[in-house]
């Protein structure tokens, strides 16, 4: 029955928390702003059509979300260094990237990895080459740039989405 109204059920909670969360407050009228945000969420998503995800290893999942935290930190710490020591000039620039990866939620997974991290950002790629642009503001070596992404990230997002 609650599927019939909410055909996502999580999706609904978590936009609905999300709305009272940014909103800073529990009042009625936030509470039915964010309910019906959270109904009208839902049903954009049913309008959608995604296709079913399995992830397939649970394991490699959680490793890589703790690597990605530490990254977050230390490109965090590193960014503030930069910014703050004022004797060194970053050296800010794009780097292209070769892909093996396909799967289109390991790329958005992917995407939001490098776009979370400080200092860099994703900025195209090009479906049919699998060259991925990103920026980064710290561009000293591109080649350890594309190892960096594709033995951290991108083996461990093919495990888990691709195998």
């Amino acid at each position: 029955m609650i599927r019939r109204w909410l055909p996502f059920p999580a999706l609904a909670a978590s936009l609905f928390v999300m709305w009272v969360l940014l909103a800073q407050s529990f009042s009625p009228g936030q509470i039915l702003l964010g309910a019906g945000a959270a109904a009208l969420g839902t049903w954009a998503m049913v309008a959608l059509r995604p296709k079913p995800s399995t992830v397939r290893g649970w394991r490699i999942a959680v490793g890589l979300l703790r690597i990605v935290l530490w990254d977050i930190v230390r490109s965090n710490l590193a960014v503030a260094h930069l910014i703050l020591s004022r004797r060194v000039e970053p050296t800010a620039g794009f780097v292209p990237l070769k892909l093996e990866l396909r799967n289109e939620r390991a790329l958005a997974v992917l995407a939001l990895i490098i776009t979370a991290t400080p200092g860099t950002a994703w900025v195209q790629f090009d479906r049919l080459s699998g060259i991925l642009l990103i920026h980064v503001l710290d561009r000293v070596d591109e080649e350890e740039w594309a190892h960096l992404i594709k033995s951290r990230y991108e083996t461990r997002l093919m495990a888990i989405f691709e195998s």
